[in-house]
């Protein structure tokens, strides 16, 4: 891949990086919850889902969902009762006052690891951008998965770094988990942005 190109795509993945979304959302809760150390579970699952995303786009998968009404509907309804379970979750979640240690404690690198993964691979968004994204920087005379790789590399590295950033600023905010009604407004404005990712997630169409 040549450097201009690579530069393009780098560009590009820090843009969607940035983007709003639910990972945005999931990574910024993990930081006020837990700190930035142990938000690295969410944001390593995150990636899971992400280089599964552009896996299923190398082999063609993602063209075949793309492409299926049937397919398409199924991974996209999935990923937004998914979005809409967690959102609800967290907005009507038992509010308590508990100290940093004992939030700590309650901490569960697993599940955090799979939620996030969750997120991102049920993502039909995601999945139909990549689609339209990654031929853009492909060069049919190069080895293509050598191409992939470097393009799957780009995103997560990118995603890695934005996500760190998003934790590491809502990790300085948590003297907020000490302040019950600090707690609610949190979990309501965290709940509610997850159910506008679930309704952006449903307004994806075939491309």
């Amino acid at each position: 891949m040549q450097f201009d190109i690579w530069l393009t795509l780098l560009i590009a993945s820090i843009v969607i990086s940035i983007s709003p979304g639910a990972g945005a959302v999931v990574s910024m809760n993990s930081g006020l919850k837990y700190g930035l150390k142990k938000s690295y579970a969410t944001i390593f699952g995150l990636q899971v889902g992400y280089l599964a995303q552009t896996f299923l786009v190398v082999i063609g998968l993602g063209s075949i969902i793309a492409k299926s009404l049937m397919l398409f509907n199924l991974v996209k309804w999935i990923g937004v009762a998914y979005l809409v379970y967690l959102g609800l979750s967290k907005i009507f979640e038992k509010v308590q006052v508990i100290n940093q240690e004992e939030i700590l404690d309650s901490f569960d690198g697993k599940k955090a690891f799979v939620t996030a993964s969750f997120i991102n691979l049920t993502n039909i968004k995601a999945t139909v951008f990549l689609v339209a994204f990654i031929p853009q920087f492909l060069n049919p005379n190069e080895s293509l998965w050598l191409q992939f790789a470097i393009i799957g590399l780009t995103l997560c590295l990118v995603d890695i770094v934005v996500m760190t950033g998003y934790s590491s600023l809502a990790s300085k905010l948590k003297f907020l988990v000490s302040n019950t009604k600090a707690m609610k407004i949190q979990n309501t404005i965290t709940g509610s942005m997850l159910l506008v990712a679930a309704a952006f997630v449903s307004t994806a169409k075939r491309g």
